[in-house]
């Protein structure tokens, strides 16, 4: 079982910058897809951004443009570079990898963003 561990969560100002960090326990190659998630109370967890083995990218509209998802194999870290955020932004985010059908999940990581 991969383990999954998110950093660089915290408070941030609306228009602000943050970058998330996500290391795996075994190398990123090994996976089909990874990926940011994020779940805001009340709400249902929610696709932010993906990248596959392959190189393709899959994004949440509301992020277009002010997020971007980049990976280091050697590192085995997927990274979420998120710019010009928006108190919208503010949730639970979480690393996820996928082989096959099957998902592993980070802890996550708390992102606040003030207005």
């Amino acid at each position: 079982q991969v383990q999954l561990v998110e950093s660089g969560g915290g408070l941030v100002q609306a228009g602000g910058s943050l970058r998330l960090s996500c290391v795996a326990s075994e190398s990123i190659l090994n996976f089909d897809a990874m990926g940011w998630y994020r779940q805001a109370p009340g709400r249902q967890r929610e696709l932010v951004a993906v990248i596959t083995s392959g190189g393709t990218t899959n994004w949440l509209d509301s992020v277009k443009g002010r997020f971007t998802i980049s990976s280091d194999n050697a590192k085995s870290t997927v990274y979420l570079q998120m710019n010009k955020m928006k108190p919208e932004d503010s949730a639970v985010y979480y690393c996820a990898v996928r082989l096959g059908v099957k998902y592993s999940w980070g802890q996550g990581t708390q992102v606040t963003v003030s207005s």
